[in-house]
């Protein structure tokens, strides 16, 4: 029997090479526990000297006034912990699906992830948004199945729904055993038992015969996965001969690493379950940064002063050549610009210049300032930042989200960072017009953070709209106004965002004339359009085809007159006929141009162009196109009734109802398609008709007409 202590002496970074970094995010659907478990690494790593609870607002981690107040992770938090001599730098990030941006640009610098499920419920729909997320960046994954001191949980039926609904095969590597809090070792067939008052000793012994009969079978799945990986294993494990621990995990890193094998932990982190042998497999399975693939910058060197060419250019990370650093976030931070930054290649250090591609296309340089260590709510300044170090950068006036740093003399850009599109917007002001300014302002700053939040100005009555992702957003947007920039504002109900399109086909002509001036200063304009328009299919966007038989024959259009014809179109477009909404899916052909010589100019066919295409939506059948999310509910069986004929009122389409043991009573499970005009106030509703039982999860799905 071995005892020990798990927490590790805090060790400084420069002491870490590149191997011995491990750069991880923690994600999950809502309420799985991803924040308790980050409060426990940090626990065991001795990074944190006391844990701090969720419910109790003390999370080291959620340290923002909304989270602590509401309970959850509202934006990712960047910290560190060191680890048997590797550090590990952790982004903890949210589970609501109103701040999945969030999600989406932390594992754009990430190099792997633990994904936390829920024991009783496993895979929810935001664990399916984020293992979609994971699959764009090809990110190794550790799956931490979470809750299992509940009543209800199941380990197997959690693995179950992980190869039924994320469409992969995890292999266990510990099974929980909540009633003796222990779990049993896969790898090493080790009983690991957690004593003292925050689990921080472990306890190991060889597993009991007893027990290790109802994990052999999961044993044998280890070692057949392992196999099917490395050859060298094959031969013993089909013959039955022992494999030593250190080949098993060799074999499942390489499996880890290049995305086959995704081994899968059991715990409970508020009950300090289980958390140790995951924080092994961080540094023994997943990856460092050197393991991760080069990635492909789009170098631009200008061949003609307003023309730059893009080359390819491979970034080694850690390896030789001029600075290459990522912005994947934006943050106020007392007040002034942050950048929260991630370095690949070379170094940074206060007082660098460094450039990057406008979103103008042009080059913009600008100079470091100071330079920040950070945790959660921390920051530490720093001499310099090297490959593999997540830093914040001061000083930085224009940078944002997605931009690449680099040197002057040597500027690319790297994969940018995916938005996505607001769905609901909210109609704000002051409550004093003195303040109109400090609001404008105080828009502008938030609106640099978050790249899913718009601030416009409604053309038809002059309100600014305030566009996000969902009530909670706007909400949390609106509370930071008042806590950080002192401005209380009035807000109307929130409204969605509408699109437009059409019903059939059709094809139409127009002209536009404007007649010479008295004076003959400005010249007769005259040109002539013919358009087809198609309904497309729903979420095809627009298509336009502009090559068009152009009267009289042999005249050809100028590059000036075919890019005006396309901005009358876009004109058009972004204004539908029936609520002024953009218009979306819809194939424009141009099939016909009738040029009238000299009067043919570029702002003639903008101009019929525009006419051609608004006169086309008109007489094409328009239809208003609805966001429809995707809704996943899950209720006490014995409100099920009330709750479906409640979502029948809202003209919901249900799609699946499920039953099943969840937490010592009957669930239903219920998944279904929804106007997002009818789930306004809905949270509400929900937890009126199941006694406060009730939960529920939207996402965006398309937009569509109903």
């Amino acid at each position: 029997m071995i005892r020990f202590r798990s927490q590790s002496a805090v060790v400084t970074d420069h002491t870490h090479k590149l191997q011995h970094v491990r750069n991880i995010g923690i994600v999950a659907h809502v309420d799985a526990g991803k924040t308790t478990l980050t409060e426990r690494i940090l626990f065991y790593t001795g990074a944190l000297h006391k844990i701090g609870e969720v419910h109790e607002g003390a999370a080291h981690m959620d340290w923002m006034a909304e989270e602590r107040q509401h309970g959850i992770t509202i934006t990712a938090a960047v910290t560190r912990a060191p680890w048997r001599e590797h550090l590990l730098q952790i982004i903890d990030t949210p589970g609501h699906v109103d701040f999945t941006i969030e999600v989406e640009r932390a594992m754009r610098v990430l190099d792997g992830l633990v994904l936390v499920l829920d024991g009783v419920r496993g895979v929810e729909p935001q664990t399916e948004t984020v293992w979609r997320q994971r699959g764009h960046f090809k990110l190794p994954t550790l799956f931490f199945i979470n809750k299992m001191d509940r009543p209800g949980a199941d380990f197997a039926q959690a693995m179950a729904a992980i190869g039924e609904r994320l469409g992969v095969q995890p292999i266990a590597v510990t099974l929980p055993l909540p009633e003796r809090n222990a779990v049993i070792d896969l790898i090493r067939q080790e009983l690991l038992e957690f004593h003292g008052e925050q689990g921080e000793e472990v306890v190991r012994a060889p597993c009991p015969q007893a027990l290790w009969s109802e994990a052999a079978g999961l044993r044998e799945s280890l070692l057949l996965a392992a196999a099917e990986v490395d050859d060298t294993l094959a031969e013993p494990v089909l013959a039955g001969e022992p494999v030593a621990p250190a080949a098993l995990l060799k074999a499942l890193r390489r499996g880890v690493l290049n995305g086959d094998l995704f081994p899968c932990f059991g715990g409970s982190a508020l009950r300090n379950l289980g958390v140790q042998p995951l924080l092994d497999a961080v540094v023994d399975l997943l990856p460092a940064p050197t393991d991760r693939p080069a990635m492909t910058a789009q170098r631009f060197e200008a061949a003609a002063a307003d023309s730059p060419q893009p080359a390819t250019e491979s970034i080694t990370i850690g390896g030789d050549g001029p600075l290459a650093a990522l912005v994947f976030k934006v943050q106020l931070w007392d007040g002034r610009r942050h950048c929260f930054t991630r370095v690949y290649r070379n170094r940074v250090r206060p007082g660098d210049s460094v450039a990057f591609i406008g979103a103008d296309g042009q080059v913009v340089k600008e100079h470091v300032a100071r330079i920040f260590d950070i945790d959660a709510g921390k920051k530490t300044k720093l001499d310099e930042a090297g490959p593999g170090q997540i830093v914040l950068l001061a000083g930085l006036r224009h940078a944002a989200t997605g931009d690449t740093l680099c040197d002057p003399e040597h500027v690319f850009s790297l994969e940018r960072i995916e938005t996505r599109t607001p769905v609901l917007s909210l109609a704000i002001e002051p409550t004093s017009s003195a303040e109109e300014e400090k609001l404008l302002e105080a828009l502008d700053k938030v609106a640099q953070e978050d790249p899913t939040l718009k601030v416009e100005e409604d053309p038809e009555t002059g309100q600014r709209l305030l566009r996000g992702m969902g009530e909670l957003h706007l909400q949390i947007v609106i509370e930071r106004l008042e806590r950080e920039f002192h401005l209380r504002v009035r807000s109307g109900r929130p409204s969605v965002a509408l699109r437009e399109s059409i019903g059939v086909e059709i094809s139409v002509e127009d002209c536009y004339q404007r007649p010479a001036s008295p004076d003959g200063k400005h010249p007769e304009v005259k040109a002539s359009i013919g358009l087809t328009l198609t309904p497309g299919e729903r979420g095809s966007g627009v298509q336009i085809l502009d090559e068009p038989q152009v009267h009289p024959a042999g005249n050809e259009l100028s590059e000036e007159q075919r890019r005006a014809l396309r901005e009358g179109l876009q004109l058009s477009l972004s204004s539908g006929p029936l609520q002024g909404a953009p218009v979306e899916d819809v194939a424009i052909r141009v099939h016909r141009v009738d040029l009238f010589g000299q009067a043919s100019t570029p702002e003639a066919l903008g101009a019929a162009a525009a006419r051609a295409l608004r006169k086309g939506l008109s007489a094409a059948a328009p239809v208003v196109l609805h966001p429809l999310m995707r809704v996943d509910l899950v209720v006490p069986e014995d409100n099920l009734g009330h709750v479906l004929g409640d979502l029948q009122a809202r003209h919901a389409v249900i799609r699946a109802t499920v039953l099943s043991d969840g937490g010592g009573e009957r669930e239903a499970r219920v998944q279904c398609a929804v106007a997002l005009e009818s789930l306004l106030g809905y949270a509400t509703e929900l937890r009126s008709l199941t006694q406060g039982r009730g939960q529920f999860s939207m996402q965006f799905e398309r937009f569509d007409a109903i």
